[in-house]
């Protein structure tokens, strides 16, 4: 195994040279070949890289955030509240039933109630990170399927503050587990309620209020400077303030700087804020991507293909068929309706953190986790051959 940082940045830059035009190539889309070639240097094949790619992933998924935030430059406040109804009626059904069905089938393998609503609660969340690069990628953004995919995920991200917020209430005392190997930077669950409320509204507030009235100055100002370099830096330092002040909050990262994104897209400074930020997104979100293909377990799935085969086809089942249900009563056209479904039928990357946080605080044994950490993560590296099936 390579050793040196700059080993593995080669390691991983040329993994991305190669696997993706050629998954391009062959329709695979680059989503999929930067899984791949994760897979192909990871431990368990080529074993270029090792445990180092799940801090390599931590840091990677600031190209989520990234993503997050140039989505909101293209939505106006207008639009986003045209969209209330979908984000909440179409999310939050889709959140709930989802959730509810997966925790009976975790009640049904014998798991205490507890877990099973862990367990239904986070599988329920789909993978922002793919699911809008495959859209941006294909040009399905504007369609129905695009504009309601996006509000499903938009309420998921959402969604993962209450999560949080719940399950150490959730605790299941007769629970063993390692919490040596835990990292999580989860919501600091000492707060009183009021507190953890203020700080949250405290955050969205100065995010929107400075957006509007703070930011537009300072980029003119910086515009004034003709210096590109410094433009970049002062939008990266934007989004990197979010994100720290968002944590600190309890929040989504992700939500955060997409609020921010919706402020300013109406700001003169929308397209150079663009065109800068971009190359930054794709580089990490490939990075993310890789990290999660290093990351798959083959040894556990060896030790147990069946168990985990079984847990990926019900996964994709169950959350196929009830969005399926969801977009027909929300009235999309069949072929809408079949994208809505391909796309978001897969886990997602808030898994890794709330099974963590789940773990450590003794929801869910650690043995569980890991195998559906696991499950996961195939889920995600088949979407885009769903994708091509659709």
């Amino acid at each position: 195994m390579f050793s040196g940082v700059f080993s593995q940045a080669f390691v991983y830059l040329l993994a991305a040279v190669l696997a993706v035009p050629l998954a391009k190539r062959l329709g695979l889309g680059s989503a999929l070949g930067y899984i791949l070639a994760g897979v192909i240097i990871g431990p368990f094949v080529l074993g270029l890289v090792g445990q180092e790619t799940q801090d390599v992933m931590h840091f990677a998924e600031f190209g989520v955030v990234l993503m997050l935030f140039l989505v909101g430059l293209e939505l106006e406040p207008s639009v986003l509240w045209r969209m209330r109804l979908p984000i909440l009626g179409l999310g939050g059904a889709q959140v709930v039933l989802t959730a509810a069905a997966l925790a009976g089938v975790a009640l049904a393998l014998g798991m205490p109630w507890q877990t099973a609503v862990a367990i239904g609660l986070t599988l329920a969340l789909s993978s922002t990170a793919i699911v809008l690069q495959t859209l941006k990628e294909k040009g399905w953004m504007n369609t129905g399927a695009g504009r309601a995919g996006f509000s499903v995920l938009l309420f998921q991200d959402i969604a993962v503050i209450p999560i949080l917020a719940v399950l150490p209430f959730l605790a299941v005392p007769e629970l063993l587990t390692d919490t040596a190997s835990i990292d999580t930077h989860a919501v600091d669950t000492d707060r009183p309620g009021w507190l953890q409320a203020a700080l949250v509204l405290g955050v969205v507030g100065g995010i929107a209020v400075a957006g509007r009235f703070l930011m537009r100055p300072v980029f003119h100002w910086i515009a004034s400077t003709r210096s590109l370099e410094l433009f970049i830096a002062t939008a990266l330092t934007l989004i990197v303030g979010i994100t720290l002040a968002t944590e600190y909050a309890g929040l989504s990262p992700a939500l955060g700087t997409f609020l921010a994104g919706v402020v300013l897209a109406e700001s003169e400074f929308r397209h150079e804020l663009e065109s800068n930020i971009e190359p930054f997104k794709g580089l990490l979100l490939g990075l993310f991507f890789i990290s999660v293909g290093a990351s798959i377990d083959f040894a556990l799935v060896a030790g147990e293909p069946g168990v985990i085969l079984a847990l990926v086809v019900t996964l994709i089942g169950v959350k196929f068929s009830l969005l399926l249900l969801l977009g027909r009563l929300f009235r999309l056209n069949l072929a809408d309706n079949l994208m809505f479904a391909f796309i978001l039928a897969q886990g997602g990357e808030f898994a890794f953190l709330l099974f963590s946080f789940a773990t450590k605080n003794r929801v869910i044994g650690s043995d569980v986790s890991n195998l559906l950490v696991v499950v996961v993560v195939l889920t995600m590296m088949l979407t885009p051959l769903l994708i091509i099936a659709y």
